[in-house]
This record gives structure tokens, C-alpha cells and sequence, in this order.
């Protein structure tokens, strides 16, 4: 339904119900780090909490998604809305931004100035005075093969080879990138089975990423020593790869979600704002993985 046909109690602005879902979102979401929470720190409990969490969240996206995606096809958000709606979307991707801004000045960090500091390099001398004498015979080296003490903090044999699964990754990521974008073109132009075929693809590749992934960590915990307690460096590798890969699940299942929605005729080359904050958070996912392999893997 087009703007001119909208109700008149519509035609300026669209105010929703009152929604019990940003409720149950706050539920699952406090459940969900709770449970993560409790994992850290190796509680039985922990992995059945974040279970539970995890379902509530799944539960909460699915019943406000199809609140909204039934609002839009009952014609009842005009222009401005859609302008909110991006507005949102916009400030919601520079959030995420900023979340994984904080993560990558952590890194920067402590390769550019703690590490050396605790070697006596640089300026802050007075860091290594009270540093050295807990750890004497401190080397300033990333990552920390050479640890100040091993047995309380056991460091990696080796790291991941950037040339290996994460070149893989960066090629599938980007590869996604380009089938996603020509799924918004095949939109624009009405060609709804080279919408689909591209939405297909990218969610192909994004699941062989995940997969890539998996291996990859399985490969780092098993045979290189690489865990997320193996020091400062598992700690950061595995905290932004994890979170990293934690977005492109989530991405995925929106792309996903929009797949269904194409195979049963949703969309115009007008209205399709719902295809569009998908495909932008896929674009963030990519941008941010480059800079995962250039800090993490490859410098």
C-alpha cells in the first residue's frame, strides 16, 4: 500500500501500541550475559543459562520482526517513518562502531605502550619498576610467547598464519559483500530471481565463514595453545574474532529472514527498507573483519 493510501489516522506519523517486546528483550538480553558471565568463569550452570537467554532473545526477534514486517505490509508507515527507521539504523550501526572501536584501542594498546612500558621501553619507567619485580626477565615481544610467568600465564606455541583460513575468510566475506549488493540491484530493478539467487549466495557464504571460523578456533585451542586465557593476546584475538563472529550470525539470520520475505513478494524498488538495514549491517560486518585481519592476523 502506498503512502497516498494510507489510513488517515496514519497519514502524518505512525504511532505503535504499546509492546510488551522491548520487556522480554530486556529479559533475554541480561539472561543471555549473565549466562556469558558464568561461563568466564567456568560455572556449570553457565552454559545453560546463556541457553535459556539465547531462546528468549530468538523468541523476542521473531515475535517483534513480524509486528513490524506486518505494520509495513498493511501500509501503515509513511515517508517519515521510513526516515526514522534509517535514522535508527544509522545510529545503531555507529554504536557498533564505537564497540568495536574500544576492542581495537585495547589492542593498539597494550602492542604499543603496555608491553613495551613492562620491558623498560619508553617513557614510563615507573610501569616496569613495579612490574619487574613480580616478573623479572620480562621481554617485550607480541604475541607474548616469552611470558613472565608461564605456568600462571601459559601463552600460545604459535598463532594463526594470516595466509591460511583468514585470507579465506577475507575472501568469502568480501565475495558476500558484492553478491549482496547485486541481490539490492536485481531489487531495484525488479528482478526478483536474481534477488533471490543473491540473497542465496550470501547466506552461503556467510554460513562457509562461520564454518571457517569454527575450525579455525578449534585448530587454535587444540594444537597452537591459543585459548582465550593464553594471555593478553588470546584475550583480545578472541574477544573481537568472537564478537565479530557473533555479528555475522546474526547478520546471516537477517539476511535469512529477508530471503523468506523476497520469496513470498515482499518488497518494491520503492519500499524495501528492511532489505536495506540488512544489507547495510552486512557492509559493517565486512568493513570490520578487514581490519580484524590486518591488526589481528596479519600485523
Amino acid at each position: 500500500m502506498t503512502h497516498s493510501k494510507l489510513p488517515a489516522q496514519y497519514s502524518h506519523y505512525y504511532v505503535p501500541a504499546k509492546s510488551y517486546w522491548p520487556l522480554i528483550g530486556s529479559i533475554g538480553l541480561i539472561t543471555t550475559v549473565t549466562g556469558v558471565v558464568n561461563i568466564l568463569h567456568d560455572h556449570l550452570a553457565g552454559k545453560y543459562i546463556f541457553l535459556a537467554g539465547s531462546l528468549i532473545m530468538a523468541f523476542m526477534m521473531y515475535g517483534w520482526f513480524s509486528h513490524v514486517i506486518q505494520e509495513g505490509q498493511e501500509g501503515l508507515y509513511n515517508d517519515q517513518v521510513d526516515r526514522s527507521f534509517r535514522w535508527s539504523m544509522a545510529w545503531f550501526i555507529f554504536s557498533e562502531v564505537m564497540f568495536f572501536s574500544a576492542f581495537f584501542g585495547v589492542l593498539l594498546y597494550v602492542r604499543l605502550y603496555a608491553v613495551p612500558w613492562a620491558a623498560e621501553e619508553g617513557t614510563k619507567v615507573m610501569v616496569h619498576d613495579a612490574f619487574a619485580t613480580l616478573h623479572p626477565n620480562f621481554i617485550s615481544v607480541w604475541p607474548l610467547f616469552v611470558n613472565p610467568n608461564p605456568e600462571l600465564y601459559p601463552g600460545p606455541s604459535a598463532v594463526i598464519n594470516p595466509w591460511g583460513l583468514p585470507a579465506l575468510n577475507t575472501l568469502l566475506l568480501l565475495t558476500s559483500g558484492l553478491t549482496v549488493t547485486w541481490a539490492h540491484h536485481a531489487l531495484k530493478r525488479q528482478q526478483r530471481k536474481y534477488l533471490i539467487l543473491g540473497l542465496v549466495l550470501t547466506i552461503l557464504l556467510g554460513s562457509a565463514f562461520l564454518c571457517v571460523q569454527a575450525y579455525e578456533y578449534h585448530h587454535a585451542y587444540t594444537e597452537l595453545g591459543l585459548t582465550l586465557k593464553s594471555g593478553i593476546y588470546g584475550t583480545t584475538f578472541f574477544m573481537l574474532t568472537g564478537f565479530h563472529g557473533a555479528h555475522v550470525t546474526i547478520g546471516t539470520i537477517m539476511l535469512f529472514i529477508m530471503l523468506i520475505r523476497a520469496i513470498k513478494g515482499h518488497f518494491t524498488p520503492e519500499r524495501h527498507f528492511g532489505f536495506e538495514a540488512a544489507a547495510w549491517y552486512w557492509h559493517f560486518v565486512d568493513v570490520v573483519w578487514l581490519f580484524l585481519f590486518i591488526f589481528v592476523y596479519w600485523l
